[in-house]
């Protein structure tokens, strides 16, 4: 089958087009033919990094976690698929794992589930990684409906998945952005937009909230923007974040007696743990989408296999909106 390889790790790493033997399925796993797969950030973070990361798989690797195609083939053991079905899932790319920036995969099938049925390859290969973050995320925090919910980062993958998910809940949506584009399109998607560019964060909270606060907060930036997300919390209040691989003063987070939830969702793949876990949400997410409450944004430009350097390039630049796609 065809694939794109890393054969070396680094700032400069590049794809390169080869033919590899196309896997066999295996018991507890089906063999899929892939249809479109999607770029994330710790797919280029393992590009740039290699084994400075503890996931990074050994070269020549096929990278590429999300997918969304077609069942070839069932193996031993597994009853919920058949030949011909149409499946999502985020089940590849990283430590023993092959990737999707190839023609067929085999997945294991507790990391995956029928696609919602309205949605398109390439809007299912989209979902993934990110929603089952944002729904991860937001379950942790205890969702609830009538709450205010501040989502960081609206625009992004898996920000624009939390928006969707949380108005589904029931709660009162907010979300941050820094530009008139990414502010249009969390008007879009039904969240009361806050550009962090001219409003303080004691601002928008006193606007908001009268000053009490948000009852979840929902940081998909993370890092040194924690400290805002402490910020803008409510006293006991709830936050979740996907980026915390930093030093920080917890001080605030103390006096406020915040819960921090860290959703690092490469678990069960990594660890083999409770994989169970995510094709029950991958199961409850295509409900909700089939519902009409969730449709993943994609950026306007696409890319076949044989561009996969151009999709990361482009997911890199920052200059694409919702998730940049592969036609495989």
């Amino acid at each position: 089958m065809q694939a794109m390889l890393i054969r070396d790790y680094g700032e400069n790493a590049v794809f390169e087009a080869a033919e590899v033997e196309k896997p066999e399925v295996k018991s507890g796993h089906v063999l899929v033919k892939i249809a479109a797969s999607s770029v994330n950030a710790v797919d280029t973070m393992i590009r740039k990094m290699g084994e400075e990361l503890p996931l990074a798989p050994q070269t020549p690797a096929i990278l590429g976690m999300d997918f969304a195609g077609t069942v070839e083939a069932v193996g031993d053991g597994v009853q919920d698929y058949s030949i011909g079905d149409e499946v999502y899932g985020c089940a590849g790319g990283l430590a023993d794992l092959p990737g999707t920036l190839a023609e067929d995969i085999v997945a294991d099938s507790n990391l995956m589930a029928h696609k919602p049925k309205q949605l398109s390859m390439q809007e299912a290969a989209a979902l993934p990684l990110v929603a089952i973050t944002a729904y991860e995320g937001l379950m942790r925090a205890g969702i609830k409906e009538g709450q205010k919910v501040l989502v960081h980062g609206g625009s992004g993958g898996v920000g624009h998945v939390a928006i969707q998910l949380a108005k589904h809940f029931g709660a009162q949506v907010f979300s941050t952005g820094g530009g008139e584009k990414q502010l249009a399109l969390i008007e879009k998607l039904g969240a009361t937009s806050i550009n962090y560019k001219t409003e303080s964060v004691e601002q928008y909270v006193d606007k908001h909230t009268a000053g009490a606060g948000f009852d979840i907060v929902f940081d998909s930036v993370g890092g040194a923007n924690l400290t805002n997300s402490f910020t803008a919390a409510a006293l006991n209040g709830q936050v979740a974040t996907t980026v915390s691989m930093c030093e920080l003063d917890l001080t605030p987070a103390h006096f406020k007696g915040l819960s921090l939830h860290v959703v690092f969702m490469l678990i069960p793949m990594l660890h083999n743990f409770k994989r169970e876990q995510h094709a029950e949400i991958l199961r409850n997410l295509a409900q909700i989408s089939e519902s009409g409450g969730l449709t993943p944004v994609l950026d306007e430009q696409r890319f076949s296999l044989a561009e996969a350097g151009q999709a990361h390039a482009r997911l890199e630049s920052g200059q694409g909106m919702g998730k940049v796609v592969i036609e495989n």
